[in-house]
């Protein structure tokens, strides 16, 4: 076991990765319910979104020695290079961690991360271990998906693809996946199947065989490293917004004052109601303090220990001016 007084060097690492709403997040939680006793393990989370939702998601039901960092904002190593490396130096700073685990955002390019992380720096701290990618096979009959060129991205450089949601498939969902990978000459990649994100701790072991070639592809959305929507003090209305667009998404974001409290059961109407690819939430409720998470296969809500404030993340094809006023509709 390293000490935490020892030098930070060779720390196993994967990368998570994997399109909108696949279940990045759960397989992340369901890793550490896995973790061994006594093992310290550190989190570094991207979001497409400007204000960071899942640090309060993971921290919200507690573990022990589990340090989390998030990078909110889009790509990690583009528009957000520096806050990433920031980030993930404080990250193996704190948690001297003994395993870390990297989440990019659902429209991000994961193959930046990976030559950041292969750079000569990051080489001596870290051993890349295997890249792992969670894909709905479900979403291969879709062309919003198999034409998109970051899901494609996503897969090409995995070396172990995970086919996750199997007990919401139909019987020929796992042979497509087969066959889609053996399509585009990815039948060298490891191939397993699981439901709830509840992937084996033994598939990241291994070195990572991920080429890491220059890429080719421009981002169009911008994001302003200097100003840190989530650290902003929050104005006398009470709360703060943040928007975002790329990759054919935009992103809309609220954060509120703690003094703000919600109707739990409006807010569950207006999830069930609002067109979005993806929905990340935490509020503070006249019930409790709730996660909130919705894809295209429902809602989730699940009660959480704690949070500091309300937080939503609303990521779709097209931005809804209502949004906003139908939130500010669910105060208490």
């Amino acid at each position: 076991m390293q000490s935490t007084r020892a030098p930070i060097s060779a720390i196993p690492t994967n990368i998570v990765t994997g399109f909108l709403g696949v279940g990045k997040t759960s397989a992340i939680k369901h890793l550490l319910s896995q973790k061994p006793e006594g093992e310290r393990w550190a989190i570094l989370v991207n979001e497409f979104g400007e204000i960071g939702i899942d640090g309060n998601l993971l921290n919200g039901q507690k573990q022990d020695s589990v340090y989390i960092r998030e990078v909110p904002g889009g790509c990690m190593c583009c528009a957000s290079g520096l806050p990433m490396q920031i980030a993930l130096n404080q990250l193996l700073s704190e948690a001297k961690p003994h395993r870390l685990l990297i989440e990019p955002t659902g429209l991000g390019h994961p193959l930046e991360v990976l030559q950041l992380l292969s750079n000569d720096y990051y080489q001596k701290l870290l051993n890349l271990e295997q890249v792992v990618t969670l894909v709905d096979a479900r979403n291969l009959e879709d062309h919003r998906y198999t034409e998109h060129a970051t899901f494609v991205q996503q897969i090409a450089i995995s070396d172990v693809v995970i086919g996750n949601k199997q007990d919401l498939y139909d019987a020929h969902h796992k042979d497509s996946l087969t066959h889609y990978l053996n399509k585009l000459g990815f039948d060298n990649k490891k191939l397993y199947f699981c439901e709830h994100g509840q992937l084996d701790p033994q598939w990241l072991v291994g070195q990572t065989h991920a080429h890491t070639k220059p890429p080719c592809h421009h981002h169009h959305h911008e994001a302003n490293p200097a100003r840190d929507i989530n650290a902003a003090p929050i104005p006398q209305s009470g709360f703060l917004s943040a928007e975002n667009e790329g990759e054919g998404f935009v992103s809309a974001g609220w954060r509120f004052s703690p003094d703000k409290v919600f109707d739990r059961q409006k807010l569950r109407q207006l999830f069930l109601h609002i067109e979005a690819e993806r929905i990340k939430a935490v509020f503070i409720t006249t019930q409790g303090i709730f996660g909130y998470n919705k894809t295209s296969d429902g809602v989730t809500e699940v009660e959480l220990d704690e949070c500091m404030e309300s937080r939503i993340e609303i990521i779709a094809q097209k931005q809804d001016s209502q949004w906003q006023s139908r939130l500010l509709s669910c105060l208490s």
